[in-house]
């Protein structure tokens, strides 16, 4: 019933209050929950096919670079200032490809806000398949042999907002760091459509700190948001669009061999042999970006 009322004008705002007088008048729990495939499975069956194949009509491309096998990591160009819709179309699209199972490297925030745990069932995140975004956990999953969905823009690359759209940010080098001890190869995937997600929006920073968010969109559509806040997980049509990359192993890259010390000790600092190997992948991905949004312009203006 309670997210029925989420369908009406500022029925979202009753139903918080309904859910609080039938918790005893506190908020919810927030539950830590185990990762279900099957769970994922079925909710990618029911909820993801018609909201990715016919909302967001979402294809992937570049299948020749698609291994048959992990593990992997698929770092992709983040962005869209909303609920992750290019995270989850990717996965979606790779799921039904490959049959893997692909986990995403998600924010803290999706795990325990307090606001989501309103919003969302408790636990949504992990029973998913999402690891929060922290380093014990991201290295965790490399080791377990995981087929990972990374971002490596961090929240740059969705809070950068519209001006900035298709120009990606500093790529953190974590993922070339993890990908170089475990010999775990890297996937990328450029997604064209994901700016499109949440158009004309910048984001508000000063209030997203105040409200303890990874970022805070304003535009037009914010205002529909107030009489119905449940579109926070929402976002605008769009066309999806991913190509797969080719395979990119930074160990056996050139000037690659960096002690286990040297990486533990200089990996994040500027300069240093992984972040110069995680911005000179940052720049082939720009390129391949920059020439499918002219590919696309000239296929528009003929």
């Amino acid at each position: 019933m309670e997210y029925g009322l989420f369908l009406i004008p500022l029925g979202f705002y009753l139903a918080l209050l309904l859910r609080w007088l039938r918790l005893g008048c506190r908020s919810p729990r927030s539950e830590v929950g185990e990762f279900a495939p099957n769970y994922q499975q079925a909710f990618r069956d029911e909820v993801l096919t018609p909201i990715v194949k016919y909302y967001f009509r979402a294809d992937l491309a570049g299948l020749d670079n698609l291994p048959q096998t992990g593990p992997l990591i698929v770092a992709m160009n983040h962005a869209g200032m909303c609920f992750p819709w290019d995270f989850l179309g990717l996965g979606y699209l790779l799921s039904q490809t490959r049959g893997w199972v692909v986990q995403p490297l998600a924010h803290v925030t999706l795990f325990n806000h307090p606001w989501l745990i309103w919003w969302l069932p408790p636990g949504w995140s992990k029973v998913l398949g999402g690891i929060p975004a922290q380093a014990d956990s991201f290295e965790e999953a490399i080791a377990q042999q995981t087929i990972l969905l990374y971002a490596p823009e961090g929240l740059r690359g969705p809070a950068k907002g519209w001006r900035k759209r298709y120009k990606l940010e500093t790529f953190h080098p974590s993922f070339i760091r993890l990908s170089d001890r475990y010999h775990i190869p890297i996937l990328p995937v450029v997604c064209i459509g994901n700016e499109t997600l949440h158009s004309w929006a910048f984001n508000f920073k000063s209030g997203a700190r105040r409200l303890k968010l990874p970022f805070l969109p304003i535009s037009l559509l914010m205002i529909a948001f107030v009489f119905f806040p449940s579109m926070g997980v929402w976002a605008m049509k769009t066309r999806l669009q991913y190509e797969v990359q080719p395979v990119y192993q930074p160990w056996l890259q050139t000037n690659s061999a960096i002690s286990e010390q040297a990486v533990q000790t200089s990996a994040d600092t500027e300069g240093s042999a992984i972040y110069q190997q995680a911005q000179s992948l940052r720049a082939k991905l720009q390129i391949k970006i920059n020439q499918l949004i002219s590919f696309m312009d000239n296929l528009s203006t003929n």
